[in-house]
């Protein structure tokens, strides 16, 4: 450690500037107390420039032209293909050229501090960050530390997969060259919407996913149908494929992907997108008596279990409790406000935060899959609401076969949805739409099963006609049989 050190003091210390970190910050600015943010790459992290910012950029332009291509008299219009590099263009315009001033005014402007450099613990609420001049900051917190340093893309342990230098999300979110082809391993929620976006670029995509179908966190039909609009588009499927060797002998070459089953497959480039790892590694976990790189077990308030003092929270993708954005700003809220008060002095709310917290983690967690037809889904699919126990009525219905407004908004229609009902309370435990212009739909079914309304009272919210959320009439109806 450099012998340049300088100590400051603030009330809380954020390790992470991402939207976790800048949440948790103007929570507890809002709450009077003094803050310091400490960021080693880009403020706003990993969404803004590499992950649902970016994604989201490059997909839009996919998914309207396929919606187009669905409706006749305006699939005439499109004569031409997407332009790579008017997509790239706005991307480029969403990640504001990977340039992080604005936000870290925005830092600025609530009244936190700025501390750019690598920040680890150095004991209780002692944090140390290294500077890029190779100065040492050392930051104390009179009240606590939050870890919000986030998660990177795993990568598997394969022969030849130094050689193959294969992509992860950052490469698939930056890159401005389409590769000829391009393979994909993972069929999760990344695996299936980069398929989406760089087959809509004109790339050659070969999607080899492990598991006999892909979004495996989600209802069966969801998988089934996305498989089948990304065969439709041109992507090739394959599932129950596992991977078992690269090898990529030129560097400038294709690279070789050897499967289980003898098949070869050839591409010019390769994604994984197989999971997440936290990002605990170099963050001096080991000083105050937790293992280093790992996922950090927390209370309903995102407090590190095991920590003398209660001053440690780790709040996000680090909790493995939910690896979504909107979900690790949802903590940082709940995290941020009991900091505040407790530094106030005041008795923590746990009917007002805990519960609710542990409600929205594991039974009322959203997530939306942008491809061609979207996935949106929040709560208990079937199966997993059979295996805890409950008494349930699963209610299906065909979108394109019921749905007035959906077969206005594509002709064709396909699409599905489902809830889960809970019969003991006849409320809902988990709703999922997968079909074009489903994901709108999906905060309506989260205040349903976050608000537990009753069934009897979805009666009275009376959906618009001709649109796809008439949906819930049909499902309201098929439930009353």
């Amino acid at each position: 450690m450099s012998s340049q050190v300088q100590t400051q003091e603030f009330d809380v210390v954020v390790i992470g500037a991402g939207p976790i970190g800048q949440t948790l910050a103007d929570r507890a600015r809002a709450g009077g107390l003094s803050v310091a943010v400490v960021e080693r790459e880009l403020v706003g992290g990993e969404c803004s420039y590499w992950a649902c910012i970016p994604s989201k950029a490059m997909l839009r332009p996919v998914v309207a032209i396929a919606e187009t291509r669905s409706v006749d008299g305006a699939r005439e219009a499109v004569t031409g293909s997407i332009d790579p590099k008017g997509v790239f263009g706005r991307r480029d315009r969403y990640v504001t050229d990977w340039d992080d001033s604005g936000q870290a005014k925005w830092v600025e402007s609530i009244g936190a501090t700025l501390v750019r450099g690598h920040g680890r613990l150095d004991g209780p609420r002692r944090v140390a960050v290294t500077t890029a001049d190779d100065r040492v900051v050392m930051l104390t917190a009179r009240q606590a530390v939050a870890i919000c340093t986030g998660s990177l893309a795993a990568a598997p342990d394969l022969a030849g997969i130094t050689e193959a230098r294969p992509w992860t999300n950052r490469r698939a979110t930056d890159s401005s060259v389409v590769p000829n082809r391009l393979a994909i391993v993972g069929g999760g929620p990344v695996g299936v919407e980069m398929a989406t976006a760089w087959n809509g670029l004109g790339s050659t995509v070969t999607l080899i996913a492990r598991e006999h179908r892909l979004l495996t966190q989600m209802e069966p039909f969801v998988g089934e149908l996305v498989a089948d609009g990304l065969s439709g588009e041109g992507v090739t499927v394959r599932t129950a494929s596992i991977l078992e060797s690269l090898r990529r002998p030129d560097t400038a070459g294709p690279v070789t992907l050897m499967l289980d089953d003898g098949e070869k497959v050839e591409s010019d480039e390769v994604l994984f997108a197989i999971g997440r790892i936290p990002l605990t590694g170099d963050i001096g976990l080991e000083t105050v008596g937790l293992s280093s790189g790992t996922w950090l077990d927390v209370d309903d308030t995102c407090r590190v279990r095991g920590v003398e003092d209660g001053w440690l929270y780790a709040v996000g993708d680090v909790n493995h409790r939910a690896l979504l954005t909107h979900q690790g700003k949802y903590q940082a809220r709940i995290a941020g406000q009991t900091i505040v008060d407790q530094a106030a002095g005041r008795p923590l709310d746990t009917a007002a935060w805990g519960s609710h917290v542990t409600s929205a983690d594991s039974s009322a967690v959203p997530q939306v899959v942008f491809t061609t037809p979207e996935a949106a889904a929040v709560g208990r699919t079937a199966q997993r609401a059979v295996t805890e126990g409950f008494r349930t009525q699963v209610v299906d219905v065909e979108i394109g076969d019921v749905v007035v407004g959906a077969k206005l908004y594509a002709d064709g229609y396909r699409g599905r949805a489902r809830m889960v009902v809970d019969e003991d309370t006849r409320t809902l435990l988990g709703v999922t739409f997968v079909g074009p212009g489903v994901t709108e739909l999906l905060h309506s079914a989260t205040v349903a099963v976050a608000g537990q309304v009753p069934i009897d009272r979805l009666w009275h919210a009376v959906p618009s006609f001709p649109t796809i959320s008439e949906v819930w009439l049909r499902l309201l109806e098929a439930y009353r049989g």
